[in-house]
């Protein structure tokens, strides 16, 4: 096969190739074509020739999501979006060419999903800074997955990648819809990106970076904080610096369409030795609860990717 032919973008077969290698690790669960590793390896050359060359060419399309659900804690069921295997290659491809780009641009106290970054360098960093600020603003983003806005998603991914490929194959990413588990598809209503899919966490990321981080950095840049993906601790010297902060956070993530979790978020008093204020809220293991949530889910998904077989 002519591996060389000069193509629309700049995409080559041994990213595909990797990315194959790399998806193939992350388990065998099917989208919803049922197509299982053992079929597509009957013909694995040619198949990822054909990946390669739709996606070189531009002309590469993806097929609807699959939707499961796994259960969460307290009974409640978190839904995700199964990607078939040949799209989950495609978005590998994608992902690793932006995440090679683009990560350096992400704060230093961002900590999920991203390379080098772990869950236990979070906590470590918010211990510190508990070390220097007496208040914390432990906040949660309401069902953020579901929520993110496609216009300002694509937006971000135009301000740090100028290739259009890239946006395009992202634009059509966020709008695969969803077949249900009756059969029916559900064709997305210009937000969310699937729980599930293999872009998705860098996409979060960057619609966060954007959304949040900077914006801190920005207008607070007395405050510390950490974020692990959809979860963000922000330490403040006071109670009154705690309130105004959030206050402007939740006024500033509706503008970007999103907003807390009124339940689980609060403001929180970082007591020790010598910080003995009576405070009705005196202490800070939320985070280690959220980042547990956070691998939580994500073993979840690797559960299903795992284990789940084809229809």
């Amino acid at each position: 096969m002519n591996m060389h032919v000069c193509k629309t973008v700049p995409i080559e077969y041994n990213q595909v190739l990797n990315a194959y290698r790399k998806v193939k690790r992350g388990g065998k669960a099917a989208g919803i074509d049922n197509e299982s590793w053992e079929e597509f390896d009957q013909k694995a050359e040619r198949n990822l020739y054909v990946i390669w060359n739709r996606l070189a060419s531009g002309s590469y399309h993806p097929q609807a999501v699959r939707e499961v659900e796994i259960p969460k804690k307290g009974g409640k069921m978190r839904k995700l979006g199964i990607p078939t295997l040949r799209d989950r290659i495609a978005q590998q491809v994608v992902k690793d060419y932006m995440e090679k780009r683009i990560d350096c641009l992400f704060h230093e106290n961002s900590y999920g999903y991203r390379p080098m970054k772990s869950a236990h360098q979070a906590i470590d960093q918010v211990k510190q800074n508990c070390y220097k600020h007496d208040w914390v603003i432990d906040m949660d983003i309401s069902r953020f997955f579901d929520e993110i806005d496609h216009v300002l998603m694509l937006k971000a991914v135009e301000h740090v990648s100028g290739e259009k490929w890239v946006k395009m194959y992202v634009e059509r990413w966020l709008g695969m819809p969803v077949q249900k588990q009756d059969g029916t598809l559900q064709p997305k209503a210009g937000k969310g990106t699937p729980q599930g899919g293999v872009i998705s966490p860098l996409l979060a990321n960057l619609y966060l970076h954007f959304s949040l981080d900077v914006w801190l950095s920005k207008h607070y840049p007395q405050v510390s904080f950490v974020r692990y993906a959809d979860d963000a601790v922000v330490h403040c010297t006071s109670r009154a610096e705690a309130e105004t902060v959030l206050e402007s956070i939740k006024q500033r993530l509706a503008e970007v369409k999103l907003q807390v979790n009124e339940e689980k978020t609060r403001i929180s008093y970082c007591r020790d030795y010598r910080r003995r204020e009576r405070i009705a809220i005196v202490s800070l293991n939320s985070l280690d609860s959220a980042i547990s949530q956070e691998q939580e889910r994500a073993r979840g998904m690797a559960r299903i990717l795992q284990h789940l077989q084809p229809k």
